[in-house]
């Protein structure tokens, strides 16, 4: 099989083409720009293209699919060159769909979560030695690619993202997987550049549940209100509710209460004790008994950037999280304040996503960090432009938030030295942001804070 991919520097496009390469494809790419961690992994598989840039050469009539990213756009000459040809064009959702009819696939999807318990569910099932494919947004412990396709494993576990599948394909990409076992992990309004209302955002997730076959399950959490109202509707499949896992903090560690005993996780906070319960729910489905899944989830270190430790002392602990819209700043704030009982919390977020950068969804954002001592937001207004937002000004940001000792930078030198000047004893740090705060290396930076208690 000959497969060529237009933007294939994307983070999922990347994966997928090395998952193809495993498979023993032929497989070409192009892009315009290509950074690491993508190029590093492209070239020691032996698909880094030549050069960057679009080359419509590249496209012939022996090419038996071509796989569109979201990064291309319309016009794209190699998308233009691939239909005057008459090829095979595939989304990647759409790729990932033929590579595993005849499996039974479960589909995580969720405003927030979904690619935690998606992680969860892989890691048991590798753990329990139950053969598996898989789609996964973040890079786990153990794993060295994030897709796996192959023609012996008899289930696929896809993280669903309800974001556009390709630029000339806008259903969500959680609609074309069609799941045979679905999960939602809540419903809070986001890609307000896609779903310019709060029902049109809801709809995506009722489509979603609506697809699962009688055969199937349809798990979501049931302490979230929209969801809950959601799922009453729902008569087409099994429905089963989940809520917190049982739990207890003792000396820093985080237990699980079971029928089976008591069980250390390495991660911690109450919304992973919400995606352990829909993850263990989804391998019961799959066969896996709770006892096995307790067990393998003891080994379970979390997923990239998702309350990832950066660093600590005793005294000092600095995290990393991909949280970015307002539910998820509530809930990692409010995590690590359970885990951290008597320490100052500082949360440091960058508004970086098109939602967050929108003067409207700005608003959302009321009170969605006053659980912190200390609340830190940065934004670049090179990014608002770059998006080719109406610019906002660090009134605006002070203002819907909602705090009134809330600091707003817009410079990336700026902040560091705030927080570099900070005292961090019996203190947490925990950066949150989709991107890395106008280029900081979170990782070195984190080193250097819990470093700069000693000097």
């Amino acid at each position: 099989m000959k497969i060529h991919f237009i933007a294939i520097g994307g983070s999922a496009m990347h994966n997928l083409a090395i998952a193809l390469k495993n498979k023993g494809y032929e497989v070409t790419g192009s892009d315009d720009e290509i950074f690491e961690p993508a190029r590093g992994r492209l070239l020691k598989y032996g698909i880094l293209p030549e050069k960057t840039g679009w080359d419509p050469g590249k496209l012939a009539p022996g090419t038996d699919a071509v796989i569109l990213g979201m990064h291309a756009r319309e016009d794209n000459p190699e998308l233009l060159r691939a239909k005057e040809l008459g090829l095979k064009i595939f989304s990647y959702p759409e790729y990932l769909y033929e590579q595993s009819k005849g499996k039974t696939r479960v589909v995580v999807g969720g405003s927030h979560g979904k690619t935690t318990i998606t992680s969860m569910i892989i890691h048991v099932l590798q753990h329990c030695g139950v053969d598996c494919d898989y789609m996964v947004g973040a890079q786990l412990d153990g794993f060295e690619v994030m897709v796996r396709l192959t023609d012996t494993a008899r289930i696929m576990v896809i993280e669903g993202d309800e974001y556009l599948t390709s630029p000339i394909d806008r259903r969500p990409k959680f609609h074309v997987y069609k799941p045979d076992i679905g999960i939602v992990s809540g419903i809070a309004w986001d890609h307000v550049n896609v779903f310019p209302t709060f029902e049109n955002y809801v709809e995506q997730f009722e489509v979603f549940a609506r697809m699962i076959p009688a055969t199937g399950r349809f798990i979501y959490c049931e302490e979230d209100e929209v969801l809950r109202g959601l799922a009453d509707s729902i008569s087409n499949t099994v429905k089963e509710p989940y809520g917190v896992h049982p739990y207890y903090v003792k000396e820093g560690t985080t237990f699980l209460k079971t029928s089976c005993g008591d069980f250390p996780l390495q991660i911690f906070g109450r919304h992973n004790l919400m995606n352990i319960n829909a993850a263990r729910l989804a391998c019961e489905a799959l066969g896996v008994a709770d006892a096995d899944f307790y067990e393998a989830m003891t080994h379970f270190k979390g997923a990239s950037k998702r309350l990832e430790l950066v660093g600590k002392s005793e005294t000092c602990a600095v995290y990393k999280d991909f949280a970015h819209s307002p539910s998820k700043l509530k809930a990692t704030i409010n995590a690590v304040r359970e885990q951290y009982p008597g320490r100052k919390v500082v949360a440091c977020m960058e508004l970086h996503t098109f939602s967050s950068l929108n003067r409207q969804f700005l608003l959302q954002y009321a009170h969605s960090m006053d659980e912190a001592d200390e609340a830190v937001v940065y934004f670049s207004p090179s990014a608002v432009e770059h998006k080719k937002l109406p610019p906002i000004t660090k009134e605006m940001i002070h203002s819907s938030f909602g705090r009134e000792d809330l600091l707003v930078f817009d410079n990336s030198q700026s902040l560091k030295e705030h927080l570099l000047s900070k005292n961090w004893s019996n203190a947490v740090l925990v950066l949150m942001s989709s991107g890395n705060f106008g280029g900081i290396d979170l990782n070195e930076f984190g080193e250097k804070i819990i470093s700069s208690q000693f000097v």
